[in-house]
C-alpha cells in the first residue's frame, strides 16, 4: 500500500475523531437532567473486579484492528466497511445523548476488598462518568471490530485471530455489565444496533464465506458425486 494511499485513509479517521471527542465533550459537560435507565435486572449482576482487564482491553483491541484496516489492508471494501459502521454507531450515540440524556445508578459505592483490579476500577470510576451510556460503545465497537476481522479475506486462513476476537468480544460485552458500567439496556441496544449494521455491510460476505465453506466439506463433495 502507498503512502498516499495511507494519507487519504488517515484523514477522514483523524477529522471523524476529532469530531467526536469535542462532542461527546460536550455532552459529557452540559448540565440536564439524565434519565436513569438501569432496572432491577442489572441489580441481580453482581460486581466482579477482575472484569476490568477485558474492559480496558478494548482501547487496544479497538486501536489495533482500525490500525490494521487502516494502513496493511489494502482491500478498501473492507476498510470502509470497518470505518463507516463505527462512524454510524458512535454518531448514533452521539444523538441519543443529546436527544434522551441518560444514565446509571448502579456502581457500588465501596468494595470488598484493596487489590490492584478493585483500584483499576476506581480510577475508571474518576475517570468516566455514568452518563450517557446508551448504546454502549464499548458494546458496539467490539462487536464491529469482531465482524471486520471475521469476514476479512486476509484473515480467513488465521483461525486463531479469528476466535481469539471472537472471545476478546464476548469478554467486553460482559466487562460492561459486571463491572456496572453499562445497563443490560446499554448492551441490548448497542449489540442490537450493531448486528443490524452487520447485515449492512457484511451479509453478502458471509453468505459467500458459508458458501465456499460448504462446498469444501466432504459431505457436500460427496452429495455432488452421487
Amino acid at each position: 500500500m502507498s503512502t498516499g494511499t495511507r494519507i487519504k485513509r488517515v484523514i477522514p479517521v483523524a477529522l471523524y475523531t476529532v469530531f467526536y471527542l469535542l462532542c461527546f465533550s460536550y455532552l459529557e459537560n452540559r448540565h440536564v437532567r439524565y434519565h436513569i435507565i438501569d432496572s432491577s435486572l442489572d441489580d441481580k449482576i453482581p460486581f466482579c473486579e477482575y472484569f476490568i482487564i477485558p474492559y480496558f482491553l478494548w482501547f487496544l483491541y479497538i486501536t489495533v484492528t482500525i490500525g490494521y484496516f487502516l494502513l496493511f489492508n489494502e482491500n478498501t471494501t473492507e476498510f470502509w466497511s470497518l470505518i463507516l459502521n463505527l462512524a454510524i454507531g458512535m454518531t448514533l450515540f452521539l444523538i441519543v445523548s443529546y436527544v434522551y440524556p441518560n444514565g446509571l445508578n448502579i456502581r457500588p459505592t465501596e468494595f470488598s476488598n484493596d487489590s490492584i483490579f478493585t483500584r483499576m476500577v476506581q480510577f475508571l470510576y474518576r475517570t468516566d462518568t455514568p452518563t450517557n451510556v446508551l448504546p454502549s460503545i464499548h458494546v458496539y465497537n467490539s462487536v464491529a471490530a469482531f465482524s471486520a476481522i471475521h469476514t476479512c479475506k486476509k484473515l480467513q486462513k488465521h483461525k486463531g485471530i479469528r476466535i481469539g476476537a471472537f472471545i476478546l468480544t464476548t469478554l467486553i460485552i460482559l466487562s460492561t455489565m459486571f463491572l456496572k458500567q453499562h445497563s443490560i439496556a446499554d448492551v441490548a441496544t448497542g449489540i442490537t444496533c450493531a448486528v443490524a449494521t452487520h447485515v449492512l455491510f457484511y451479509a453478502r460476505v458471509t453468505e459467500k464465506q458459508g458458501a465456499k465453506a460448504k462446498q469444501r466439506s466432504p459431505l457436500h463433495q460427496h452429495d455432488t458425486h452421487m
